[in-house]
């Protein structure tokens, strides 16, 4: 089967942008971490397990994949139970489990599963996708892994699952008036709560909102207020602009960097693009996004040649995905949205979210692989 492959449509740039964003984030973590060898060994070693799985991914034809998707659904839905039972509490969440020895956090995984099973059940429901019954169906199914890991309590993860979800929806050919239709009662409602929270205790009356989610949204709608809870971001907002056009440069330890002080508590994950604003200025800023950018591009053209609508929704689910967490992430970092949690793509540190992306880049890949086969 590897012989039917024309190995010329292997994508290398998709590869070779990753391992630029690879190398910035370890130098990074490398500052953040005050030089820590076994933080900067251990992402490292993610990345070659990573490759290694991607590689070896994009040899598997995703068509095959698709005919396991009820079991990776299955698989799915399994695990973030195992999740919720056996998990360990850290700070009132429960996102994380040991097997083997080994600990992981299950929702990265699933948000790559639930792309693969998406793709196929779309498609496979494409062409009664706008009636009532398919739409109410695809929801429900929907709804299990997102109500799941916000039971942990992981909000940001589960509006992240929730967004590549509608923009696989959107592109597998949901109508128009749909659309319009939600919008027309999501805006006014969204706009009209995010009016009412700045003024009164409404977000205390939304069920699945945790005490400290209702204090981030709360800090971030009045920093004034809530100067004690949004200090990271105003002090992130400030590393940032400190770095200037060329920052202060790599593993530098002045009294102001970010890095000391307790300014930060997560400034190898969360909040490392404020490392990066800060040691490399604006122009390491732009580079970083530049680079993301150019990788989701890349994406949306391999969903372009895609050939059949399957590829061109795993294509889309990992776009989106590629593009949202990147942009919560930034946006985090530079106030621009509540503080979420949310590690930035290929760079933070963390060898789930790592290891996970490498897994949705080796069906990536496998679709592009595939783009002139008839």
């Amino acid at each position: 089967m590897l012989f039917d492959y024309n190995f010329r449509n292997y994508n290398i740039r998709l590869i070779l942008y990753v391992l630029a964003l690879n190398f910035i984030g370890l130098l990074v973590i490398n500052s953040a971490s005050g030089q820590d060898a076994g933080m900067v060994g251990k992402q490292a070693v993610g990345i070659a397990l990573g490759l290694v799985m991607a590689l070896v991914i994009s040899l598997i034809p995703y068509q095959k994949l698709q005919i396991y998707s009820w079991v990776i659904y299955a698989g799915c839905i399994l695990i973030l139970l195992a999740v919720l039972v056996f998990g360990e509490n850290v700070n009132g969440a429960t996102r994380w489990i040991k097997i083997g020895g080994i600990q992981f956090q299950p929702s990265e995984f699933v948000k790559h599963g639930m792309i693969v099973f998406g793709s196929w059940f779309l498609s496979k429901n494409r062409e009664s996708l706008n009636s009532v019954r398919t739409l109410l169906l695809t929801a429900a199914v929907f709804a299990v892994p997102a109500f799941l890991i916000l039971e942990e309590p992981n909000l940001s993860t589960t509006l992240v699952l929730l967004f590549v979800l509608a923009c696989m929806v959107y592109m597998a050919g949901l109508s128009y008036k749909w659309i319009f239709g939600a919008l027309a009662v999501v805006l006014p409602v969204g706009g009209l709560l995010i009016y009412l929270a700045r003024f009164t205790d409404i977000l205390t009356k939304i069920p699945f909102l945790q005490g400290y989610q209702i204090t981030r949204v709360m800090a971030w709608l009045n920093p004034d207020d809530y100067a004690s809870t949004g200090y990271q971001q105003a002090n992130s907002i400030m590393a940032i602009g400190s770095g200037m056009l060329k920052g202060k440069g790599l593993n530098n330890n002045t009294l102001a960097s970010v890095k000391n002080g307790n300014f930060l508590s997560e400034e190898q994950t969360d909040f490392i693009f404020a490392v990066i604003g800060e040691e490399l200025g604006f122009i390491g800023c732009v580079l970083v996004i530049a680079l993301f950018a150019v990788l989701v591009f890349e994406c949306l053209w391999m969903a372009h040649r895609a050939r059949d609508l399957s590829g061109k929704l795993i294509c889309c689910g990992v776009s989106a995905l590629l593009a949202f967490q990147t942009f919560a992430n930034i946006a985090v970092a530079t106030g621009i949205f509540p503080n979420t949690g949310l590690p930035l793509p290929f760079i933070s540190y963390g060898v789930s979210s790592l290891v996970s992306m490498y897994i949705g880049l080796g069906v990536l890949l496998n679709v592009g692989l595939q783009r002139n086969k008839h």
